[in-house]
């Protein structure tokens, strides 16, 4: 008999795994292609795009005319330096801060409240819910009418001398100074934050409700086996708990007032001496409106560069927790 040939074992590192190369087999080509024109139109109109705003901001093209001259960052410069960029970010700094406040708190709050199995939660449920299906300059309009001094709500507050046309107030409802930095808080973003919480409080409650129906019982009765009273419950177990969904809301309402735009223009446009103005709403007007097309590119940037700020490391641990 001949002997037989064994092919050599191939020595591998302990702690050293090793990755086969995986076939291109027929399934994986059809699933190449299928995804192929989705990668495709991405790259060309996220991308893509967003490289050429990016060019643009850096380009004097600031006339109806294109002049794609580099400039530098001139036109990022004059935005820091104008009035107008600068009480944009005032604003928006204080709206993303009232808005996610309310946002977090209330919708913990109702879902605290729909979690005690009440009778006709289904019924609660959707009116909690009913905003979410709605646009954002939808509910622009309907709280513009609300907050009107001839319509509304304000028909009640007559009663009581309290009528304002609150969504272009410029009272300052409250300040403080930071270094040379003044914050106020007009009354006119407090009636947008009412509008965004009215329309947002439901996705949170919808989160918080999910996070709160996946604890198990068993905490709860060991936390009750153990004196605890209700509010020590939701106090130590439950709310350290929603910690994670804490996170997401937070990051995901901050995703969504940094860029605020079609809530604030439908409602009350920049308002009086801008105490509503937003970034989005300053490069709409600048780029549609004053024909400023690479300030208007610089202003998108911005707001790109302060989504990402937020966005990126949340995406980055989501991976890593994932794996």
């Amino acid at each position: 008999m001949e002997p037989s040939i064994t092919k050599p074992e191939t020595a591998v590192m302990p702690g050293v795994t090793v990755r086969k190369k995986k076939k291109l087999t027929a399934d994986r080509l059809l699933a190449i292609s299928f995804l192929l024109p989705s990668i495709v139109l991405i790259a060309i109109f996220v991308y893509g795009f967003i490289g050429w705003t990016g060019y643009v901001s850096l380009s004097n093209w600031n006339t109806l005319v294109p002049d794609f001259s580099f400039a530098g960052l001139k036109n990022y410069i004059f935005l820091f330096q104008d009035f107008r960029f600068q009480a944009d970010l005032r604003n928006t700094l204080i709206f993303t801060i009232l808005f996610i406040a309310v946002v977090a708190i209330v919708g913990q709050l109702l879902a605290i409240f729909l979690d005690q199995k009440i009778r006709g939660e289904s019924i609660f449920r959707n009116i909690f819910f009913f905003p979410m299906a709605l646009s954002f300059v939808v509910t622009g309009v309907v709280w513009q009418w609300l907050l009107n001094p001839t319509t509304g709500v304000n028909l009640f507050l007559k009663k009581f001398g309290l009528e304002s046309m609150w969504y272009t107030e410029t009272n300052i409802l409250a300040g403080f100074k930071l270094g040379k930095i003044e914050f106020g808080v007009p009354v006119a973003i407090i009636a947008v934050v009412i509008a965004a919480v009215w329309q947002m409080t439901g996705f949170s409650l919808a989160m918080y409700l999910a996070g709160l129906r996946a604890i198990p019982e068993e905490l709860k009765e060991a936390a009750r086996m153990d004196g605890a009273s209700e509010i020590t419950i939701y106090r130590k177990v439950i709310i350290p708990l929603l910690k994670p969904i804490t996170v997401s809301v937070i990051i995901i309402m901050a995703h969504i007032s940094l860029k605020i735009f079609d809530l604030i223009y439908a409602m009350t446009g920049p308002g009086a001496n801008f105490v509503t103005d937003v970034p989005g709403v300053y490069m709409f007007e600048a780029t549609f409106r004053g024909n400023y097309y690479a300030n208007g590119a610089a202003i998108a940037i911005i707001m790109l560069l302060s989504v990402a700020i937020f966005i990126v490391p949340y995406l980055i641990s989501s991976r890593k927790g994932d794996a």
